[in-house]
């Protein structure tokens, strides 16, 4: 999955910005390419746990729509954990069309995609875009 680096740019600012919680948002863009980070608000407002809010979730859906583009994700992060899917990801996770991104903020700062197949999450691999 092709992501744009000014997506991968904003994504990875909002995350050091929601320290120490989790920062959520969604990712727009169609079936190949992500082309922007739409950050959430995140109702849970915890280090280890996100909600994204119904009402940034739906006027991102709107935003996509008058653009002829689509939510394709979500992301979040992981303030001092590593950018895998944790066991709360895997119990909450719900759509096989979305591309999952987990920013992490611990050790190298690794942002990692993946897909959930139903049962588990398989990684995805960013290519950044230009």
């Amino acid at each position: 999955m092709r992501i744009a680096r000014q997506a991968l740019v904003d994504l990875r600012a909002h995350a050091r910005a929601e320290l120490p919680n989790e920062c959520c948002g969604l990712l727009v863009g169609d079936a190949g390419e992500i082309v922007r980070a739409v950050r959430a608000r995140n109702q849970r407002a915890s280090p280890t746990r996100y909600l994204v809010d119904p009402e940034d979730h739906f006027g991102a859906i709107r935003a996509a729509r008058r653009e002829g583009l689509a939510v394709v994700g979500a992301y979040h992060s992981h303030p001092s954990g590593p950018p895998v899917p944790s066991v709360r990801d895997r119990a909450e996770a719900h759509d096989r069309s979305y591309v999952y991104v987990i920013v992490s903020l611990a050790g190298t700062g690794d942002t990692r995609g993946f897909r959930f197949n139903g049962t588990e999450f398989e990684p995805v691999e960013l290519e950044v875009a230009e």
